[in-house]
């Protein structure tokens, strides 16, 4: 396992910790300490896989990354990408690339936006979260989208808020070809 770090120009792709560690204490504003180093090594020794970052200084960062990759070529190609069982390979496809997916047929999508709506009794309007489900005939996820807020844009008011096709407020599901 090599660990990659950055420290806003500077980067390093390094195979052990010691070498990360003397890397870090090269730069001085990052202000090398036993407990930083403690924290970096333990980092490294464990089986978490997220980056890590650490605070310089207020909005200034520095960051370790540990990955497969052999040389900061392969980092920077991103060729040692993690799938979910822990092994390098294949990446996992994002949802951006599931969303534009071109598959024709049945599709159900969900939506929760905020519609917009007069309270009884006072006239005023207020903002109310609505779930909205339909099955729609669509040629990927985004027209599946595309189709479901046509149709809401045309019946609710105008002010209504749609959130965005990529956002945990939209989901799909590929029900099968239609007919």
């Amino acid at each position: 396992m090599n660990l990659y770090l950055r420290y806003f120009d500077q980067e390093v792709l390094v195979d052990n910790v010691d070498d990360a560690i003397a890397f870090l204490a090269g730069i001085e504003e990052i202000g090398m300490n036993p407990v930083l180093e403690k924290d970096i090594r333990d980092y490294a020794a464990s089986e978490v896989m997220y980056p890590k970052r650490y605070k310089t200084r207020p909005r200034v960062y520095f960051i370790i990354i540990k990955t497969e990759a052999a040389t900061m070529q392969d980092f920077k190609d991103k060729k040692a990408l993690h799938t979910n069982d822990g092994q390098g390979g294949k990446p996992i496809p994002s949802a951006v690339m599931k969303l534009n997916e071109e598959r024709f047929g049945w599709y159900e999508g969900t939506i929760d936006f905020k519609r917009v709506q007069q309270v009884p009794g006072t006239g005023k309007f207020q903002y109310r979260d609505t779930r909205f489900v339909a099955r729609v005939k669509a040629s990927s996820g985004l027209d599946c989208y595309n189709r479901i807020v046509d149709h809401l844009s045309q019946r609710v008011d105008s002010r209504s808020q749609f959130p965005s096709a990529k956002g945990k407020s939209f989901h799909f599901q590929y029900l099968g070809q239609c007919k």
